[in-house]
């Protein structure tokens, strides 16, 4: 098979906040905003790999999701237990200060870990982990 990894999908519940992290902190372009309102689907990616993006979405709006699941998602989105992303980056301690000046909620400053990777973690506005490791 040749697959390569086209659009992942992060929940959010502030459009105009996620869309400011993403595109003015981390510096992903945005390459498209549709939709209006909350109700807003946008899709950012890194300038150099248009081959891959992140659909920032709406959470729960499918219509096969039921109240209860929509309550569930809310809470997890809350707890910041819902949606998570690992980027990579060769300058870790660059990309952790950036972040860090932002006030965005630092959930691991940079360490070596264990198991043999030197990450950092964060959370977006909606809440969803963002992991950053250092490429090596």
């Amino acid at each position: 098979m040749d697959l390569t990894i086209d659009t992942c999908v992060l929940p959010h519940d502030d459009p105009d906040a996620s869309l400011a992290f993403y595109r003015d902190i981390l510096g992903f372009e945005v390459r498209n905003d549709v939709g209006s309102g909350r109700m807003r689907w946008i899709t950012v990616g890194p300038i150099d790999q248009p081959g891959t993006s992140i659909l920032l979405a709406p959470p729960a709006v499918d219509p096969g999701v039921t109240e209860q699941e929509r309550r569930t998602i809310a809470e997890m989105m809350a707890k910041g237990t819902y949606g998570w992303l690992m980027l990579a980056t060769p300058d870790l301690d660059g990309v952790f200060e950036t972040v860090q000046a932002s006030a965005a909620e630092v959930v691991q400053e940079p360490i070596d870990q264990p198991y043999g990777v030197r990450d950092c973690a964060f959370r977006d506005p909606a809440g969803n982990l963002i992991r950053v490791k250092e490429l090596r």
